[in-house]
């Protein structure tokens, strides 16, 4: 299985065991850069049916022993406003500590982080695959040291890292390796390196290795349900796209070309996933409205 599914990806690292949960906080320690042991995972995520899932879909909530609070979120297909909505939901998990009562002041308020592995999409235009994002003062280049931090990683940017020998990588660099090239057959080799050079990896792929069917059969389905809840948001961008066109052609027919343009790529993008997963061509083709033929291609 593709661990850059949201689904996998937290069944590996939310699971009651020491393995994954020591591959949980060396992955984290990694990213920000000191280390800390993870002693709860939090509840996140509402129930299947409910819309707000396009929102809140955090794969990992968690707290460290000193009461850190971390969100962990492999975004396989990262929303369009993904860095406004990390800043969204920073935000809401570091006021979300509250300070009611008498004996408590700013003082008591715990860092926290949200970190976001972007599997598929560029965000930012440098070639550095992690970004540490914090408040600053860009005239007077001054950091405001607060207790908010967002981190980003973003895979599609490791492939100058893969080809560095192992001994030179940084944890982050591995850990950012592993995820992208797991299922890659090209660079087995390099990822056993990976292995063998670092415990945490090593226990993250034999938690994978041990999910059962059920949790097999179930980030199946959250994927079908999420690739649906990404169409929806496919046409609401396509629609608003469509109504900026034809605002500047002055008829409809930007609306128009809007419209379709969304449909087809949100279908096309649907179809990708279904196909990862193992679905019948046929019946991606029954769901999606698209030609077998352009199913075959993809």
């Amino acid at each position: 299985m593709d661990i850059r599914y949201d689904q996998v990806f937290k069944a590996v690292f939310t699971k009651e065991t020491t393995n994954s949960r020591t591959a949980l906080s060396h992955l984290i320690s990694s990213l920000i850069g000191r280390m800390v042991t993870v002693d709860t995972i939090i509840a996140n995520e509402p129930s299947i049916d409910d819309t707000r899932q396009r929102y809140l879909r955090f794969d990992i909530a968690c707290k460290t022993g000193k009461g850190e609070l971390i969100n962990v979120e492999m975004a396989f297909n990262p929303n369009t406003n993904e860095q406004v909505r990390l800043e969204y939901h920073t935000a809401r998990l570091f006021v979300g500590q509250g300070l009611h009562g008498q004996d408590k002041t700013y003082d008591d308020l715990k860092e926290t982080y949200q970190i976001a592995i972007l599997a598929k999409e560029r965000f930012f235009p440098d070639e550095n695959f992690a970004h540490n994002f914090l408040y600053y003062d860009p005239d007077n280049r001054v950091s405001l040291g607060g207790r908010t931090r967002i981190i980003t990683v973003e895979l599609v940017k490791t492939g100058p890292v893969v080809d560095k020998p192992i001994e030179e990588m940084t944890n982050a660099e591995l850990w950012a390796v592993f995820f992208q090239y797991l299922t890659d057959e090209e660079k087995r080799g390099k990822i056993i390196e990976i292995i063998n050079r670092e415990e945490a990896i090593a226990m993250a792929l034999d938690t994978l290795a041990n999910i059962t069917q059920d949790e097999v059969e179930y980030a199946r389905l959250c994927n079908l349900i999420k690739s649906e809840l990404d169409y929806q948001s496919g046409m609401v961008g396509a629609k608003r796209e469509g109504l900026a066109e034809g605002f500047t052609k002055g008829h409809d027919e930007g609306l128009m070309e809007g419209l379709a343009k969304g449909r087809n790529e949100a279908s096309l993008e649907i179809a990708r996933n279904l196909k990862k997963m193992g679905l019948p061509i046929t019946q991606i083709a029954d769901g999606t409205g698209l030609p077998i033929e352009t199913i075959t291609q993809l």
